[in-house]
This record gives C-alpha cells, structure tokens and sequence, in this order.
C-alpha cells in the first residue's frame, strides 16, 4: 500500500523511542497533532509498566517544544500522572 508524500513527511518527523526496561519513553515530534497521538501511546505503554510493578506513577517531562520523556517514576504515587517542564518557563 503506497503512502502520500504529506503521510511520509509527518511519519518521518516524529518518534517514540524507549528503553529496553520499558520505563522510559522518549517523544519527538514538530506538529502538535502528532506529538499528542505519541505521548498518548507512551504514556498506555507505560501505564502498562507501571501497573505491573504498582508501586509507581508516571511522569511526563517537557525538555523543549518537540521533546517529552514519559517514565515510570519513584516520585509520583502509584495511580497518579505528572507532568513535568524542564524548559525553564512556567508550566501551566
């Protein structure tokens, strides 16, 4: 099945990336869009994790405008999603 050149172009701009342990996910991305669909499959993927062990949350991390960090983290309670901004402005 042949894709369209605007389908390529939006595949190739954005990634998820994560660790062998699953407890990491790294979201990349330039339109909004599909920055939202990633963070959202990361965050079920580690839901997933996170209830396996169930002792902890999930934090997302904002590095810069098209990078996310989805964890497992010992910071957050089991049940609960944070999010997180390290891009040195006010996170809403």
């Amino acid at each position: 099945m042949a894709t369209s050149p605007q389908h390529e172009r939006e595949r190739n701009r954005r990634m998820i990336t994560g660790t062998e342990t699953g407890h990491v996910y790294r979201v990349t991305g330039d339109k909004p869009r599909l920055i939202d669909e990633d963070l959202g499959r990361a965050v079920e993927l580690v839901q997933r994790r996170a209830m396996t062990d169930g002792r902890h949350g999930i934090l997302v991390t904002r590095h810069s405008a098209g990078s996310f960090s989805v964890a497992v983290s010992a910071d957050v309670p089991y049940g609960v999603t944070r999010e997180s901004c390290e891009m040195g402005i006010p996170h809403p």
